[in-house]
């Protein structure tokens, strides 16, 4: 997929075969990390939000599996080019691991999609999808990538991809790397070199010292 011409804004779409729902039902695990001495007051932020992120990050959602495809996922949407880094590269794994926890109604449809996925997969492969070829994961990526020209009976999985494709996007974007991969300089120092002649001439003024 071109990255920049296949990443479209579609809305996200929760996913709700039984297969999807029997394979969420799976118990989140938690690891703990020990809390700083101090905690740090940061501009522009309340304590209560400090605290609510710190136990975010403490969380664990997605198992080591889960997060590799994730990462495969992420990397096929945006790949890394001569302009700049992958999704991975920019974190966006590690994004999608905390905004599913931050926004908890992503993590259904998100286990539920990494579930289909595998299923699918070995079904048509016999191998889950990490460990596919990049020729046979890009083939069923490109059976769910695009809504119009998916078959029926693979709707579960273009809504999971449609989910998936938002949420790297918007990692990605929003990321050191995608900013400058946009262009987007914000706000900086110039240097003001005067009117413009063509003005001046326009205004009859191009003889007068400014």
């Amino acid at each position: 997929m071109n990255r920049r011409d296949s990443i479209k804004a579609l809305g996200l779409t929760a996913l709700s075969t039984a297969v999807l729902v029997e394979a969420c039902k799976q118990p989140e695990t938690k690891t703990e990390v020990a809390a700083p001495a101090e905690t740090t007051k940061e501009a522009g932020r309340e304590q209560w939000e400090m605290d609510r992120d710190k136990k975010l990050k403490s969380e664990t959602f997605f198992d080591k599996h889960e997060m590799a495809t994730i990462t495969v996922l992420a990397d096929i949407i945006i790949p890394k080019d001569d302009v700049s880094g992958s999704a991975s590269d920019a974190k966006v794994p590690e994004f999608i691991e905390f905004i599913v926890k931050d926004i908890p109604e992503h993590k259904v449809p998100m286990r539920g999609g990494l579930k289909w996925l595998d299923i699918y997969s070995f079904n048509k492969f016999q191998k889950s999808f990490v460990e596919l070829s990049q020729s046979n994961q890009l083939s069923i990526v490109d059976e769910i990538a695009y809504p119009e020209k998916a078959r029926p009976e693979m709707q579960a999985g273009v809504a999971f991809f449609n989910r998936m494709r938002d949420l790297t996007a918007s990692g990605f974007y929003t990321s050191e790397i995608g900013v400058k991969d946009i262009g987007y300089v914000g706000n900086s120092p110039n240097q003001w070199a005067g009117v413009p002649d063509d003005v001046l001439k326009q205004y009859g003024m191009q003889n007068v010292k400014i």
